[in-house]
This record gives C-alpha cells, structure tokens and sequence, in this order.
C-alpha cells in the first residue's frame, strides 16, 4: 500500500512539473527593441531650379502682330520693345484727337477775351472749359492706345517662349511673349503633408545640391509652400537660395537638384524602430507590438514618416522613446498576449 501511495505522489509531482513546462511553453517567444529618438531626419526630394521673376506679356488691344524682333533665348534689357501691332489706325485716331483737342482749345481762348468785354457768358466759357477737358482725355486716351500697340520689357531678362508669330492677328489679353529672369535664386519641389507642417519651424534646415554641382551644396530659405492642395503628389514648395557665389556657379531656371530638408526629432514627433517592427496586415495600416511592463503585447497604430539608415524607420503614433518594440515574430501575435522575451 505504501509503495502504491509513493507511486502515486511521483507521478502528481511529475505531472505538475509538466503542467508548468506547459504554462512556459504557451509563451510566444518574441525579440524586442527599444524605440529611440530619430535626431535628425533627412528627407530628400527632387527639385527644379524655376525663375525669380516671370511674366505673361499681352496687348491690351487686338490688331495685327507687325514686327517680333526678339526670340527664345534672348536676353532682353527693361523697355526694349518686344513686338509691336500694326499702328496705322490707332495713329489716325491720335491725329483726331489731336485736331479736336487743338480745335476746342482754340474756341476757349477766344471765348475767354470775349468773356473779358462781356461779349459772351460766364455759362459759355465754362461750357467750352468741360469741353477742352473732354477733348484732352480723348487725345490722352488715344495716345495711351498707341503706346498699346507696343509690348516692351518690365524688367531685364531672357525670353523664354514666344507665341505668335508676325503678320498673325491676335486678341486683346492674347499671350505673345513670355520672359523670365537670367539667373535663378529659386528652388520649387512637392513635399508631402508630414513634412509641410513642419517647413516654418524655427529648427528646419534646408539645403540644395544640382545635379551641376554635385559637390556643392547651397544653402537655402523657405520661400513659400502652399497649405492647400489638389495634387496627390503633395504640396508645392519653393526655396530662395542664399549667399550664393555668382561669379563662381550659374544657376539658371531649368536646372535640375535636389532640395534637403533635415527635420528635428522634437519637431516630428516621430521615433525610430527596426523595420522588421512594423506589423502590416493587409488592408489595415501599420502597427508596431508594444511589450508592457506585464509581459503582455498591445497592438499600437503607427504611421511611417520617412526610411532611416541602418534598416530602421521613423514612425509617428501611440509610440514612445524607450517603449519596447517586438522585431522578431511580429505576425504570430494577438492583443493582450503574454510574451517571453528572449535574451
């Protein structure tokens, strides 16, 4: 009997044992890393050099294209003529309103003497007076018509397009030329809303390297970013580069580079993770496992920012520095879990 009951006693105690290895067992063994702060984020995009100053030119009236003595990359100097329209019918109307004005002048300094002798009314000599004013805003009028008949250059630059041709007959507001400034101090590229929210803050740095220039990289100013956008690219972005050595480097519109911006972890709010973290089941987004100080996983929603060096991403989310990450069996887990960790 007592041999029966020590047989017994082993074999609960085994059994317990088991039971136990059991309990470890169901653990999912998980690797974790602890999430760290980014420092500096990089984020590069591709650029374009586009033009200080730019501008459409049209003719206020329409006619007939005479004469375009300039061409696509010509160098133009401020009010040298770029194309003229046919005059002859505007000079006519100059010359009438010319004749009118004189005319009328006329007739009210010959009133005036005869105001003078009392041989014509004050009313008539102010009916002459309104008359002289009329006639000298007409001839205004057709002189500023003729100086219409010419498009001349705001500033100095070079032509970038032209779009009609002489002899050809074009509306009023109807684009001929195009002209542009000869040396660009201006950077445009799209960036994605993550980044635009953060252009303005104090801490974001910008530079430009061109494909010219490989070497070289130019240190540049937000200029201007829109806040809006239809564009499923992203947002539009324009740099003003700075201090740059024009005798040394030509940057004209047209040039291709890359614009750096270098955002600062505290700006971003953002923290960096082993790629092997991130857990994205089809359809759903990204998540990162969290191991709590339990030894249980929680499964936090993530958005990746930007691919940073040494496999690693940064992400924005419920997600802090110092949290620890699962980066090994991500796909075997379910919320709440209980974990081992392993050494």
């Amino acid at each position: 009997m007592r041999r029966t009951l020590s047989i017994i006693s082993i074999l609960l105690i085994v059994a317990c044992t088991n039971s136990e290895s059991v309990e470890v067992d169901n653990n999912q063994l998980v690797k974790v890393a602890e999430a760290q702060s980014t420092g500096v984020v990089v984020r590069n995009f591709a650029a374009l050099s586009t033009a200080d100053d730019a501008v459409n030119l049209a003719f206020k009236i329409s006619g007939r294209v005479v004469d375009i003595p300039v061409a696509k990359g010509v160098m133009v100097r401020r009010g040298e003529v770029l194309a003229r329209l046919d005059e002859r019918d505007v000079k006519l109307q100059v010359d009438a309103a010319k004749a009118s004005y004189d005319e009328v002048q006329s007739r009210l300094r010959r009133a005036q003497r005869l105001a003078e002798h009392d041989a014509i009314s004050q009313q008539e000599v102010e009916s002459l007076i309104s008359s002289v004013e009329q006639a000298r805003t007409t001839y205004e009028n057709a002189l500023d018509l003729l100086q219409d008949t010419r498009i001349v250059a705001p500033f100095d630059g070079v032509v970038e397009r032209t779009y009609v041709d002489a002899f050809q007959r074009v509306a009023s507001g109807e684009t001929i030329v195009r002209i542009v400034t000869p040396v660009s101090t201006t950077v445009g590229f799209t960036a994605p809303e993550d980044v635009v929210t953060l252009l303005a803050e104090p801490t974001t740095r910008f530079s430009v390297t061109f494909d010219a220039y490989p070497d070289v990289a130019f240190a540049a100013v937000i200029k201007s970013f829109a806040r809006t956008t239809s564009d499923a690219r992203g947002y539009p972005v324009s740099l003003r580069l700075v201090d740059v050595d024009t005798s040394k480097y030509r940057i004209t519109p047209g040039m291709t580079c890359m614009a750096t911006v270098e955002l600062h972890s505290q700006q971003t709010g953002a923290v960096a993770v082993p790629l092997a973290a991130i857990y994205a089941p089809i359809g759903e987004g990204d998540y990162v496992w969290v191991v709590d100080d339990d030894g249980r996983v929680e499964k936090r929603s993530v958005h990746i920012t930007t691919i940073l060096s040494g496999n690693k991403v940064a992400v924005r989310g419920d997600i802090s520095v110092g949290d620890r990450v699962v980066v090994a069996g991500v796909y075997r887990l379910a919320d709440g879990e209980r974990v081992t960790i392993m050494e």
